[in-house]
């Protein structure tokens, strides 16, 4: 059935849709599919007018409040579920996907995909100018102070296990497959593949052979997006985030010190971290870092807590619910604009994977 709608769609509704929405006095709703060479900035305007850019408004939705500022349209958007179904159903024309997760449903045919193929294309942050980095790794400034050790031997062995993930994407995907994947096997190689993308590549294109390493001019677009566009009702709160600057965000001194070290000597070894998301390669190196027993060479004894529902990585973090966690660096700017001292120590992501992707005709 889905074939088939894709087949009958050009610029309007399908006969079924349009008939259904005839019979209940609705008026139909006009579908847009977009030319392969399209301009950016004719889809973005078109989406718009039409309210159809959707975003799940979990902090990535300011890289499309940016894009819709920079093609001069209003930064309303739908809130989008945790599904493709509002893409495939079109009353999403410009849909949010992960690179690593989303647009992979929309485009593959394996279990759980859409199918789409190369019937779809996307608009990449990056080459919009508009990136702001994601997942990192953090803790709170009062541990990192009391527990230097610790934090570094943790940054060592977790950009070891990344460095192996993304030199083996299809054992790391298995490995991570094998400690409870929420996806299926070959949804979570392709997140593998896709994942080791965003870590050995900047914003700008350009190969990162340096893991966890945070870059300034990165670092510095995030942070001034972040202050263009959060929107925090506490005024104290708004007032922290208007001054603040990346040395109230980051730390790059125990990424420097771990991976000059040949040696640690950890305050605390049993230590966790909460990911941001339920067990997926997005994750993959501190799984490769648990399972390969890198986290054991440093001296760590470490348990990894899967996100998910109402789990906040930020507040586990601060409450010292866990010691570590995985952010982006969005949320973490907008949990220390309200007081909550955190400090990012790595950056894993080098460049953002977030797209809007759409349809093609």
């Amino acid at each position: 059935m889905k074939g088939f709608k894709k087949m009958c769609i050009t610029l309007t509704l399908t006969a079924v849709s349009a008939a259904a929405a005839f019979a209940s006095g609705q008026q139909a709703v006009e579908v847009s599919y977009y030319d392969a060479d399209a301009s950016v900035e004719s889809i973005v305007v078109d989406a718009a007018g039409k309210g159809q850019v959707g975003n799940w408004g979990l902090g990535n939705e300011y890289e499309i409040q940016a894009l819709l500022t920079k093609y001069g349209q209003p930064t309303t958007y739908l809130s989008q579920a945790f599904d493709m179904d509002g893409f495939d159903d079109d009353s999403i024309l410009l849909a949010s996907a992960m690179t690593y997760n989303e647009l992979g449903l929309v485009k593959n045919s394996y279990d759980g995909g859409y199918g789409y193929g190369d019937e779809v294309s996307f608009i990449d942050m990056n080459d919009e100018g508009v990136a702001m980095l994601e997942d990192n790794l953090f803790t709170t400034a009062a541990f990192a102070a009391e527990n230097p050790e610790t934090v570094k031997a943790f940054i060592y062995a977790a950009m070891k296990g990344w460095e192996y993930a993304c030199a083996n994407p299809e054992e790391a995907a298995e490995i991570v497959f094998n400690y409870g994947s929420s996806v299926s096997a070959e949804h979570q190689a392709y997140m593998a593949d896709q994942v080791k993308k965003l870590v050995e590549t900047d914003t700008k294109g350009s190969m990162v052979s340096d893991y966890g390493k945070m870059d300034e001019a990165a670092m510095a677009q995030t942070l001034e997006l972040a202050k263009t566009y959060i929107k925090l009702e506490d005024s104290v709160a708004a007032g922290a985030l208007s001054e603040m600057t990346l040395d109230d965000i980051r730390d790059t001194s125990y990424w420097t010190a771990a991976m000059s070290a040949s040696s640690f000597s950890p305050e605390k070894t049993d230590v966790s971290i909460q990911l941001k998301w339920l067990p997926q390669a997005q994750f993959m190196g501190y799984y490769v870092a648990l399972d390969k027993g890198y986290f054991e060479e440093v001296g760590l004894n470490v348990t990894i807590i899967p996100g998910g529902g109402d789990i906040g990585e930020t507040t586990a973090v601060y409450t010292g619910q866990v010691d570590f966690g995985v952010t982006w660096v969005s949320n973490l700017i907008a949990a220390n604009a309200g007081g909550m001292g955190l400090v990012e120590v790595a950056q894993v992501y080098q460049r953002s994977g977030l797209v809007l992707v759409y349809k093609t005709k």
